[in-house]
């Protein structure tokens, strides 16, 4: 609900109302707030209440400077460790990408991109990485979903999605890291972008 932004930055929060509205107990409650907050995407004010953290654009230039990074040598590594199985799922995903970027739906490609970083995170082999690159996935999904000019950028990141799961089912360490690469420069741009917007 952060996330896609049905609760606004700067929304109050609370145990008890996110407990009711959930059905679930205030233990998983507490422990999700206290997850979230970690990640930065809640405040936690003692004896105030939980407050949706603000988008941070300075802040999001920062997560692509460690991102770009991190996705690089998981694209590399995912292209050098896939097993057969892994590969034909990253030929799905690079055709189903497609289809996504030309329908202008933005949950369905955030549920496939979702499912591609997954399989990139399982096929690299490598769970510091894997770790790492949570840590920062919501506040980038977040700054998407805030920012995004759907029909344009959508179809665009699509496709250069595409292009690294092509590269990681084809085997080729460079020309995935390439394919990553060109991506976190189109969302540093365009995030630069939204800076001065």
């Amino acid at each position: 609900m952060i996330v896609t932004l049905r609760l606004l930055p700067g929304a109050l929060l609370s145990e008890h109302a996110l407990a009711q509205r959930l059905k679930i107990g205030r233990t998983p409650i507490r422990e999700a707030l206290q997850r979230l907050a970690r990640e930065g995407l809640v405040v936690i004010m003692p004896r105030r209440g939980i407050r949706v953290s603000d988008i941070d654009l300075d802040m999001q230039l920062r997560l692509i400077e460690v991102r770009r990074e991190i996705e690089r040598l998981m694209a590399r590594l995912a292209a050098e460790r896939a097993n057969d199985e892994e590969r034909r799922e990253f030929i799905a995903i690079a055709d189903e990408m497609l289809k996504v970027g030309a329908s202008d739906n933005d949950i369905a490609f955030y549920r496939l991109d979702q499912r591609f970083n997954n399989l990139v995170a399982t096929a690299a082999r490598n769970e510091f990485a894997r770790r790492s690159i949570g840590l920062m996935s919501a506040v980038a999904r977040r700054f998407w979903f805030r920012y995004c000019e759907r029909a344009t950028h959508l179809a665009t990141t699509a496709k250069l999605h595409a292009a690294i799961a092509q590269a990681i089912a084809a085997g080729k360490p460079g020309n995935a890291a390439a394919a990553s690469d060109t991506l976190m420069n189109y969302i540093e741009d365009f995030t630069r972008k939204s800076l001065a917007g």
